[in-house]
């Protein structure tokens, strides 16, 4: 009895099977892993199908980019073209210059923004090359005598006169010959290096130790706007030289002062730096020159 339906029962298990075959073959089933292949070739197809009907656009011309202007003087003696990262308290230090006469001499609108490419000018107008009017020796007419009146015998020609003005006194010294001293009393714990772009000396000290002008000068920056150099004050000297005394804990003198030789103009900190020191800096013509060729052996 018992085999007997077992044997009926797997007559219509079988019987269902065949029909569900029937089924999927009149209805187009497919398999799921059969579905999720086509689907994910057809999408494939799909996908490099489109990549070769748009293809990718084309860089933008150089003409696009923004804040980038061509200016005609760009290149020209006495002009200085910005580049990235160039701000204007920057390329006064490379160039000798106060910042603010950069500023006046490029009649800038707005001193806080230049702009790439932008030509400014670091000379002063009255340094451009001024070609002088040739001046053409003095002509002076003498009347003729009245007819039948004779006209007293010509002169001999006298000797070319000799100059009697005053010879050009000599200046009492070069702009090279300025006498540096030095600007703290610490040691120096890094030297002037170009390769290493040690631009000057970092003297070693503590916070509030004296910082000294080198120089007798004007000072033409005061301030910390000058990245990597902290607190900063810049002196200009003459149209040669500059000194630059970075990283101070506190500024004792403001733009456009005059100050003296050995005067106090900040005390020494740490700012925008890993310890406390002075990096001081002698600039000629705005290029970094080894400050101790300047200084007097201590």
């Amino acid at each position: 009895m018992v085999n007997s339906l077992l044997r009926g029962a797997a007559t219509l298990l079988a019987i269902g099977l065949l029909g569900l075959a029937a089924c999927s073959s009149k209805s187009g089933f497919r398999p799921p892993v059969e579905d999720l292949g086509r689907t994910a070739h057809s999408a494939s197809t799909r996908a490099a199908e489109s990549s070769k009907a748009a293809p990718a656009p084309a860089p933008a011309p150089a003409s696009q980019v923004p804040n980038v202007v061509v200016d005609p003087n760009a290149g020209k003696p006495g002009y200085y073209t910005v580049k990235q990262g160039d701000t204007l308290i920057k390329i006064g230090l490379e160039t000798g210059q106060s910042y603010r006469d950069i500023a006046r001499w490029s009649a800038l609108e707005n001193p806080n923004r230049i702009e790439i490419g932008q030509a400014l000018r670091v000379v002063p107008p009255e340094d451009a090359v001024v070609v002088k009017p040739v001046t053409s020796a003095k002509v002076t007419s003498t009347a003729l005598p009245p007819a039948g009146v004779a006209s007293a015998p010509a002169k001999a020609a006298s000797a070319p006169a000799t100059s009697t003005a005053p010879a050009p006194a000599a200046s009492s010294a070069s702009e090279d010959d300025i006498a540096f001293s030095w600007p703290a009393k610490g040691e120096v714990i890094d030297g002037f290096d170009e390769s290493k772009n040690r631009k000057g000396l970092d003297i070693g000290g503590s916070n509030g130790d004296a910082v000294l002008a080198a120089a007798d000068g004007k000072v033409v920056y005061a301030d910390a706007g000058l990245r990597g150099y902290g607190k900063l004050i810049i002196i200009k000297h003459n149209s040669q030289f500059l000194t630059a005394y970075a990283h101070n804990q506190t500024l004792l003198v403001k733009e456009d002062q005059t100050v003296k030789k050995g005067q106090k103009i900040a005390e020494m900190g740490s700012t925008d730096s890993d310890r406390t020191k002075l990096h001081f800096e002698v600039r000629k013509q705005g290029k970094p020159v080894d400050p101790s060729k300047y200084l007097p052996a201590r």
